[in-house]
Parts: C-alpha cells; structure tokens; sequence
C-alpha cells in the first residue's frame, strides 16, 4: 500500500476540487453525507459492531490523518487498512480502487480538504509531511 504516496507525487499538483467534488457525490455522500456531515451517532458503534460513516467536513476526524492514511483507507478499505497496521477492526468502508482511478481519489480529497478551516488544513498538512497517520 505504500502506492499512496507514489501517487500523492504524480497528481498533487494537478488536484482538482471540483472535480473531486462531483465525484464526492456520486461514491461518498450516500454514507458520508451531501455536505460532508457523516452519519449521526459516528462515533458509537452500531448493533453490528461496525461505526457509521464519520463526517469529512471540520467536525470529524479525518484532518487529524495524514494524505498516505486517506488514500489509503478510501482505495482499499479500512479493513484492509488497519489489518496491514496489525489492528483487527472491522470496518464498514469499502475499497474504492476498482471503482476509482488514483487521481479521483487524490480529486476526492482535495474537495474534502478544501472545505477546512486553514488552521485545519496546516495541521493535516504538517502530519502528511512528517508521516503520521
């Protein structure tokens, strides 16, 4: 999964927001929420053990994770994700990877970060850049 941040390299530049938000709409807003709100009660998990959707927008989590970490949950799943972390979690988001192209993700998640608060923006900036998750 180190791909991310191969890709991250080839298609930053050329992001497109708008572009990742029309694409937002048609793969993330059914669980994520039209306007980035997530699902209620996010943060309880739910009879089945799984989490709803969290929000993208500045009240949820995902500016607290590095790009490598976004990409990677949003290609291939949390699951997957977290079990190459060794971390049995099991997660309700799908990979996105047959149905996206690197550069759509890359397009989703600048929409996503375009809509934070710069202060938001600058703190998920300075974990992409340090590695963080």
């Amino acid at each position: 999964m180190a791909s991310a941040e191969t890709a991250k390299a080839s298609v930053e530049m050329a992001s497109d927001p708008a572009q990742g938000e029309r694409l937002y709409g048609e793969y993330c807003a059914s669980c994520h929420g039209a306007n980035l709100e997530g699902q209620p009660n996010w943060q309880s998990a739910g009879e089945d053990g799984r989490f709803p959707a969290p929000p993208h927008d500045a009240s949820g989590h995902t500016w607290h994770h590095s790009d490598a970490l976004l990409f990677s949950y949003t290609k291939f799943g949390g699951q997957a994700v977290m079990a190459e972390q060794g971390v049995a979690f099991d997660s309700a988001m799908p990979g996105f990877g047959d149905r996206l192209s690197d550069r759509d993700i890359w397009d989703i998640l600048a929409f996503i970060r375009s809509t934070w608060p710069e202060r938001m923006r600058q703190i998920q900036e300075e974990r992409t850049n340090l590695g963080s998750e």
